[in-house]
This record gives structure tokens, sequence and C-alpha cells, in this order.
């Protein structure tokens, strides 16, 4: 009877290693290709199966249930995993559970749906958001201003802006690029699409959107704007039924007590910024630093991420996920926020302190929330207009956007008291 059980106990035993119970896909440097893992992770909840994000466990790694066709997937695309048993998943759980440790576990529990506001015209520059879901076979829809005006946001989870100037003065591109043939086909392009949609201006057309885009954050959407996208954005809400617009972007002079007229209140992220009427300089407000005045050169351009308490703050922990805690710096048409312009009740995530700047940051407006990143793409430190793509097989430094990404799938926990 004896030498039964202990037979049976070696069988169990060894069933437990030589049957795989679960994927574990590691987010440090162990892994080849971060980007595509998280492509991996959304695959698998496109697939109905919830993962588990090991928020600060090895990167923010992600775990599920083994499944044979999850380990082809990974193979297929290049991404490091590894196969382990029941057992070692409970220790892995027990680990994190630990009221010690700063690590926690987030239930991702759907594939969200995922919308980006971008032109129908080709402008000559790339969209770091889009080129890291292409790369990372994240699918997501593109909208712009007739879909977004015809209701459709509702359908959606998560919106992205970039490259965009809610103000109506098409990125101040006016003083360098007026003669340019892209230019002036998106300025075009859209007053056809104001004309059509009932508006005599761009401006107009554009706060009509700023608006829609706002209720869709306030009934619990969420929204992650990178470059020009978050301080035009606040502008044109501050500017609600004021004209921002020199002649050569509308036809006629700018209110002169614009500034005056501003509303703060109606912003997310700022307040108290000073508008830049001038429409040959390179520059919408003070909210983005001045690159000509900043004292840093390429090698030392670094921000820090905050650190945050995984069991207390999961939404920002899942939002600073990443393999390294200084993040190099990358410049854009807004490369970074000055800091004495950020209200006060928006969470700050990531900044060069030293310089002032808020380069990540995240507020709720409403019932949903938003995510700022300044800086046009994190892997082309300057991007300049006409630059080719980058080649995203090389750098893993898009981390933080693809942890936007992942933030609508997580299952809500309830508030710990």
């Amino acid at each position: 009877m004896k030498k039964f059980i202990s037979t049976l106990f070696i069988i169990l035993f060894l069933g437990s290693v030589a049957f795989p119970a679960y994927v574990l896909i590691p987010m440090d440097q162990a892994q080849k290709n971060h980007l595509k893992a998280y492509g991996i992770a959304y695959w698998i909840l496109k697939n109905g199966v919830e993962v588990n994000w090991l928020l600060n466990y090895r990167g923010g790694s992600f775990m599920c249930k083994y499944a044979k066709e999850i380990e082809n997937e990974c193979v297929i695309r290049g991404v490091t995993y590894q196969i382990i048993a029941d057992a070692q998943s409970t220790a892995i759980l027990t680990e994190i559970a630990d009221p010690s440790s700063n690590m926690d576990v987030m239930e991702l529990t759907k594939a969200p749906k995922i919308a980006v506001y971008t032109p129908p015209n080709r402008l000559p520059w790339d969209d770091a958001v889009t080129l890291v879901l292409t790369y990372a076979e994240i699918p997501y829809d593109k909208l712009y201003d007739e879909q977004v005006l015809a209701g459709s946001l509702p359908l959606y989870d998560w919106l992205h802006l970039h490259h965009e100037d809610f103000t109506g003065q098409y990125g101040k591109f006016w003083g360098s690029y007026r003669n340019a043939s892209w230019y002036q086909e998106d300025v075009r392009i859209s007053e056809e699409i104001a004309k059509k949609m009932g508006y005599q201006k761009v401006s107009q057309l554009k706060l009509a959107v700023a608006l829609k885009i706002r209720d869709f954050v306030a009934g619990g959407g969420y929204m992650f704007a990178m470059c020009s996208a978050p301080d035009s954005y606040d502008v044109a809400l501050a500017a609600e039924g004021v004209d921002i617009c020199d002649v050569p972007f509308d036809g006629d002079p700018p209110d002169a007590n614009a500034q005056e007229k501003l509303d703060y209140s109606k912003c997310f992220a700022f307040q108290n910024f000073k508008l830049s009427m001038n429409p040959y300089e390179y520059e919408i407000s003070s909210i983005d630093v001045n690159p000509a005045t900043r004292k840093v050169n390429k090698a030392s351009d670094y921000f820090a991420l905050f650190e945050f308490s995984a069991k207390w703050d999961p939404v920002p922990t899942m939002l600073t996920q990443d393999h390294e805690r200084m993040v190099k710096g990358f410049m854009g048409q807004t490369t970074a926020f000055n800091s004495k312009y950020v209200k006060p009740g928006v969470l700050v995530m990531g900044e060069n302190k030293s310089l002032g700047e808020v380069k990540y940051l995240h507020g709720e407006f409403g019932k949903g929330t938003f995510t700022f990143y300044g800086g046009h793409d994190p892997e082309d430190y300057n991007h300049f207009v006409g630059d080719p793509p980058t080649d995203l097989s090389l750098h893993p430094n898009y981390r933080l956007i693809l942890n936007n990404v992942l933030f609508p799938a997580a299952k809500k926990k309830k508030q710990k008291t």
C-alpha cells in the first residue's frame, strides 16, 4: 500500500511539472520583443481568454492559462515566453500577494476597441501610436472629423489623438511650410470638411470635434494624446467662443482680448498658460517647453518614471510599466509640458524635474480618463518633417503607449479601505 501511495505521489508530482498549465510572458530584459508581447496579450484577450498583468513583476509580465495556440502564436511573432506548471504560477502569485512587495495582479478581461483620430490625407510625418499598433498587430479603426461629429466615438473604448491642432492653426506650420504642397493640401481638405459640416472656419470645426471628444471622455471613454494634440486640445477648450487665429489661418485677425477671455476651467490638464498669437512662431502656447532654451543635449535628455504603489495605485502603476525607470527623452511639436501650467489635480507620472518638464501625465474627467505624453516619436529624437518611419523592431521604447492600449481591458477593483 505504501509503495502504491509513493508511486502515485511521484506520478502526480511529475505530472504537475510535465503538463503545462500557464504561459508566462516576461517583460524584463529577458523579453526579446516587448512590443509584440503586448500584441500577444491583446490577441489572447480577443480570443476570449483572460490575462493576468503582473504589475512590477519582471517588468510587468503577462500570464494566462496555457493553450497550444497561444504558444504557437508566441513562436510565430517572436515573443519570449515560458511554459510553467500550476505550482509555479501559484508561487508567483504568492510572491506578488506578499504585503511587503510592491507588486499586484491586474485582471485583463476584454480586448478594447480602439479608434485613432487621423486625417484622410497623407502628411509628411508618421504617428508613433499607429506605427506601434501596426507593429504589435493590434487592430484599430481610423476616424476623423466627419465620423466624430456623426457620433461614432461611443462605439469605442479608447481614442488616440496625435499630430493634430485643435485650434485650427494647422500646427503653426504656416511660417515655414506655407508654400509646401502637403501644407496647402491639408488646408484645402480641412476647409472642405468644415464647409461640408456647416462651419465657416476650420477652428470652429475643430472646436466641435474637441467638444465631442470631451463628451466621450466624460461618458467613460479613455483618451490618449501625444505630440501637439494635448496642448492644442486644452487651448481649444479654453478658447471656446474666442477667435485666437490670425489672418493666415482663418482670413481675419484674432480677438485682441483673446488671452483675457480664456476659461481654464474647461481644460483637462493645464491652466494659466499664455497663447502664442504670432503666426510665424512654431508654438501654440506656453504649455510646451521651448526647445531653443532647453538646457539639455540629446545624450543626457532623460525623464524619470514615478514609482507608484501597485496595491494602492493600480492605475498609474499600469501606465508606467517598463523594464527601465529612466526613459530616453525625445522632441516633438510639443516636446514636454511646462510643469507650472499643469493643474494641481493632475497626476504626473514622468518628468525631468531639473528642467521643470512634465513628460507623462494622467487625469480623470467625468467618468473617463485621459493620458497626455509629450513628444512625437519615442525612438526618433528630433523627427523632422519628411523623416522616414522608425524601424520598431530595433526599439522597445514605445511601452508607455502600449500600456495605455491595454489599460481599458483592466477589470476595475473595489477601492481598498
